[in-house]
């Protein structure tokens, strides 16, 4: 598997880009009916939506609306990181919020522990595979993946550990600010890094370099000045002209 820091330029002039686009949305989408369906499920919130929920409790402002602001500030992590910022960037800081919000409004909150548990894996999963798909687009990780995709990068630390450390520190503010913490925050802080790491390599699109062919191999390309050699006892090709000398026998 391989990850990498396109500039929003080489972006839009990167292979299969429409399918990329779609994966990109549906990622995206995916990632904010899973976070509504973890805060749905009374059972605590991930990470971040820990710090999510409790800021938009604080100012009246909705989840949705929190998460797009947070973004926003994430991205000022980025800069020692030297990371791009992209297509996937800016999709992400506008429209998880937006997906966030309309989920929560059609998802009612669990009533019962058996309802609630079932938010909860389903949220997990689903919030886990979104996140590895909306990355392998390669059309530039969001803000808060930015951390975690550029982390990896710049020092080749393995995404799954470094997943997890920011989860936890992130996790700390928000607890501090009030945030609902539960089982849900645990399980999902231990279980959202080894499920990123093991689908990524499976739904990441591969970015083919300059040259490459269809079947992802670079065109043989014969070179004009090279003389090509004939094997013995095969027959002349013409010459290019009438001042092309006959070669010797063998």
């Amino acid at each position: 598997m391989s990850l990498e820091n396109l500039s929003l330029r080489a972006q839009l002039r990167v292979d299969r880009l429409p399918l990329r686009l779609a994966t990109l949305a549906l990622g995206l989408t995916g990632y904010g009916a899973g976070l509504a369906m973890i805060i749905r499920s009374a059972l605590g919130a991930d990470p971040w939506d820990v710090l999510h929920v409790a800021v938009a409790a604080r100012t009246g402002l909705s989840i949705g609306t929190v998460i797009i602001a947070v973004s926003v500030l994430v991205l000022v992590a980025w800069i020692p990181l030297r990371q791009h910022l992209g297509i996937g960037t800016l999709a992400n800081a506008l429209w998880v919020g937006v997906a966030a919000d309309a989920a929560l409004r059609v998802i009612p909150e669990a009533t019962t522990l058996g309802g609630g548990i079932g938010l909860l894996a389903g949220g997990i999963v689903l919030n886990a595979v979104s996140d590895a798909v909306y990355i392998g687009a390669q059309l530039g990780p969001g803000p808060r993946d930015g951390l975690m995709t550029g982390i990896h990068r710049r020092w080749g630390l393995p995404i799954g550990p470094v997943r997890l450390v920011l989860e936890a520190a992130v996790l700390a503010v928000g607890w501090s600010l009030g945030g609902p913490v539960g089982v849900g925050t645990v399980l999902y802080a231990a279980a959202i890094g080894p499920i990123v790491h093991l689908v990524l390599p499976w739904v990441t699109i591969a970015v083919r370099g300059p040259g490459v062919g269809e079947a992802g191999r670079a065109p043989h390309v014969k070179s004009p000045d090279r003389p090509v050699r004939r094997r013995r006892g095969a027959p002349l090709a013409p010459g290019p002209g009438p001042s092309a000398a006959p070669e010797s026998p063998p």
